[in-house]
């Protein structure tokens, strides 16, 4: 008996058509499967022994890392020349303040000389060192002309140095008559002092004397009875214009 297939039912394969796709299927996955993943690893080698210099990225890190080092330069350079720049400022400040800080120093300097150099000038002392009075003011006796001694007479051995009290101009200097030689100068506060029986005369008229400069030595020349200085204050130039010396001297800081 003769067996049909139904209609509409699909016929098995052929041995031949399932060789063929499983051929087909080897092929296939040679292709795609185990050729792919062979190439897989030649390919990545390949990648990896690229030099990493020779890709895009690695330039642009490359250029930014020396752009970062010469940013880095410029500004330590910036830094130096900032630094040096404040400590030239630093130094120069330092260097006006010592010039000011000396200037102050030599100017208060300056002030003191001419403050001392001042008080000197205004200063009084004794006409001789060392000496004492031997004969007071307006002792009584005949050795004077008007009955009592117009001065003070300051003990004085022949030779001794004989200086202004203070400061003043010489407006006489020559022969007295009973003064013997003598000096009359006008002080620098308007008064005057007279200095008498000297042994020689060192100043002139018009002559600007200090204190303690030396004006004569002491003798006995004129109405004398022994080498002595006579020395007198007055009110004037002139003889009769006395004061007392010793109150004179005292009251100008000159201990007699």
């Amino acid at each position: 008996m003769a067996f049909t297939r139904a209609t509409g039912k699909h016929r098995a394969p052929s041995r031949m058509a399932r060789r063929g796709v499983g051929i087909a299927g080897v092929a296939t996955l040679a292709t795609t499967g185990v050729i792919g993943t062979l190439a897989s690893p030649a390919l990545a080698a390949d990648t990896d022994n690229r030099s990493v210099e020779d890709t895009g990225l690695t330039k642009v890190i490359t250029e930014d890392s020396l752009a970062d080092r010469v940013s880095a330069q410029v500004a330590a350079q910036e830094q130096e020349v900032f630094e040096a720049a404040a400590k030239a400022k630093a130094q120069a400040e330092a260097k006006r303040k010592a010039e000011a800080r000396a200037k102050e120093i030599r100017q208060a300097e300056e002030r003191a000389a001419r403050e001392a150099e001042r008080r000197r000038l205004a200063s009084f002392q004794l006409p001789v060192a060392g000496t004492y009075v031997s004969t007071g003011y307006k002792t009584n006796g005949s050795l004077w002309s008007s009955g009592s001694h117009s001065g003070i007479d300051f003990h004085a051995s022949y030779g001794s140095s004989v200086v202004s009290v203070g400061s003043g101009t010489v407006v006489e200097a020559g022969w007295g008559g009973a003064y013997g030689n003598n000096i009359v100068v006008r002080m620098h506060d308007g008064t005057y002092t007279q200095y008498g029986h000297l042994s020689s005369i060192g100043v002139h008229v018009g002559q600007t004397v200090e204190p303690g400069q030396q004006i004569g030595i002491s003798g006995s020349s004129g109405n004398s009875t022994g080498p002595h200085l006579h020395f007198e204050a007055r009110s004037t130039a002139e003889y009769g214009s006395d004061i007392n010396p010793i109150a004179y001297l005292r009251a100008r800081g000159v201990n007699v």
